[in-house]
């Protein structure tokens, strides 16, 4: 995997990747970084490729401007918790806070506090609505990990292990828990048939809201930047 650019102001980064799978020259965006990949099939020359960018460049160009600006946590910023977007202000003592127009942090590692904040936050909402669509459903669950993942938001092992990305908590209330019903679905049918969404149905309710609302604004919830490894 090679790392190229396209010249211009500001110049392009671009990912080579030669690919034994590809059949012809493709390009793809990251809508969580903005990373731009550029793959190509074996017998195709890397000049070939990059004189195709170049082809593409406005195309890129306008779908990276597109692109939501990313959000440094710290105070005076405004984030959104369970959906509600609040303003992240200093605490007066030395837990963290929520009303419904702030969140108050105590000063000092600010962004490492409100992501520690609001992982256990996230747990804590996950827990209660996994514990309770499984005993609907009548099954249990082996375990439940929190990440931040960027390709899922949850899934569910064939051991009965449930994972979610904590980033669920930026999300309205309803999303994360269609989120928890659809992993927890899986408990009973581990693919996507029919039977599956009528499980997630039974137990969840019409979910064809918060899907499209996770489909749409999804993305969003990566802008927030919090301390490396959170």
């Amino acid at each position: 995997m090679g790392r190229h650019a396209l010249p211009g102001q500001p110049p392009v980064p671009l990912t080579l990747r030669k690919s034994a799978r590809a059949r012809r020259i493709s390009l793809r965006i990251s809508q969580l970084d903005g990373r731009v990949t550029l793959t190509y099939p074996q017998g195709v020359p890397e000049s070939e490729a990059l004189s195709f960018a170049k082809t593409k460049e406005d195309w890129i160009r306008e779908h990276l401007e597109a692109r939501p600006d990313a959000v440094d946590i710290g105070f005076g910023e405004s984030i959104p918790i369970e959906g509600v977007v609040r303003r992240i202000v200093p605490a007066e003592g030395r837990r963290i806070l929520l009303d419904r127009d702030n969140v108050s942090v105590p000063a000092g590692g600010e962004a490492r506090r409100l992501a520690r904040f609001l992982k256990e936050l996230a747990r804590d909402r996950l827990i209660g609505a996994c514990d309770d669509y499984a005993a609907m459903l009548g099954r249990s669950y082996s375990s439940l990990t929190m990440r931040d993942t960027r390709s899922r938001w949850g899934s569910c092992s064939s051991h009965g292990g449930l994972m979610f990305s904590w980033r669920l908590i930026l999300a309205p209330s309803e999303v994360l828990h269609y989120v928890a019903a659809h992993e927890v679905a899986h408990l009973a049918e581990m693919n996507h048939s029919p039977a599956f969404w009528a499980q997630v149905e039974r137990i969840f309710g019409p979910y064809s809201e918060p899907r499209r609302w996770l489909r749409e604004n999804g993305t969003d919830l990566h802008r927030y930047r919090f301390d490396a490894g959170t």
